[in-house]
């Protein structure tokens, strides 16, 4: 069954991974709430216009796509849109509640993605805002183990409410990867879930 979606990624450096997420998502890319190539530009719109308009697309979607790419920290909306699609919300008589996510890690110039992979989790946690770093690893019960898997990236994504992939192995089957987080978002009672960091809240008031 396909799932609405929205991609959160920095514009200057992800918009061509955008791009390419979205035709891979052929028929289903209907269900993408997200900006597009076509989407009006809102950069001189106020910070109030600005978010009202992502609240709007990101309410209505089930999964979060999320692009990890050099210099994503330095944006002061991809942290704010994990935080807002992982609130539970109301609207009226409808209730929308917390975005399964998945970490898409954006190619290098060279199509290699190891700028991100060759790094153990925590050397990786340097490139990720707070609120996605205390979302990995932390699965229920696995703390004490974490230590030994720090390399492994099956373990880390199989104990992680945000795992994160290649963006080539992405692409080859981004439906079930928006599948498979979505049926995370179901079993939430399984991980230790960050829904606020005030870590990023400080972050966002400095850039």
């Amino acid at each position: 069954m396909a799932r609405k979606t929205f991609i959160s990624y920095k514009y200057s450096e992800a918009r061509e991974i955008r791009d390419r997420i979205i035709s891979s998502l052929g028929d289903d890319a209907t269900y993408y709430r997200g900006e597009r190539a076509t989407s009006p530009d809102l950069t001189d719109f106020t910070t109030s216009t600005i978010k009202n308009n992502l609240k709007n697309k990101i309410y209505d979607t089930s999964v979060l796509i999320l692009v990890i790419s050099p210099h994503m920290n330095q944006s002061k909306w991809i942290s704010w849109e994990v935080e807002y699609a992982l609130k539970d919300q109301k609207r009226g008589n409808k209730y929308s509640h917390s975005n399964g996510i998945i970490g898409v890690v954006k190619n290098d110039y060279f199509g290699d993605s190891t700028w991100f992979t060759g790094r153990d989790c925590l050397s990786q946690n340097v490139y990720l805002p707070d609120i996605v770093t205390r979302n990995r690893i932390n699965r229920l019960n696995t703390y004490s183990e974490s230590r030994y898997h720090l390399n492994d990236t099956t373990w880390i994504n199989q104990n992680s409410y945000i795992p994160i992939v290649t963006e080539n192995t992405f692409l080859r089957n981004p439906k079930q990867y928006i599948e498979d987080a979505f049926e995370r978002s179901q079993r939430l009672y399984e991980y230790d879930i960050c829904k606020i960091s005030n870590k990023d809240r400080l972050q966002r008031s400095i850039i």
